[in-house]
């Protein structure tokens, strides 16, 4: 089974923008990805083989201003579904 790592760093980030930057950076998402929690979920669902593992290390969390936390509770619920759907793929909050 191959076995892939991404890292995504959120470490001082104050806004969406640059959250969803770092997502259709770190994920290679297409151009039309369309910064918002649907799209993450679209673009994530059904992403990887499943011949394929995938871990995603989460870090800078805790630097976040307040407003972003709770803006970023979301995309750790549509994480949570993804892997819901896809075992295979491991999201680590470090």
């Amino acid at each position: 089974m191959k076995e892939i790592k991404i890292t995504l760093n959120f470490s001082n980030m104050k806004y969406p923008a640059q959250l969803h930057k770092e997502l259709k950076t770190k994920f290679n998402f297409p151009d039309y990805y369309g910064e918002n929690w649907d799209a993450l979920w679209d673009c994530l669902d059904g992403w990887y083989d499943e011949d394929e593992s995938v871990i995603v290390e989460i870090r800078g969390l805790d630097t976040m201003p307040d407003d972003m936390r709770r803006y970023a509770q979301t995309m750790l619920k549509v994480f949570d579904d993804v892997h819901s759907n896809s075992p295979n793929v491991k999201f680590e909050i470090k």
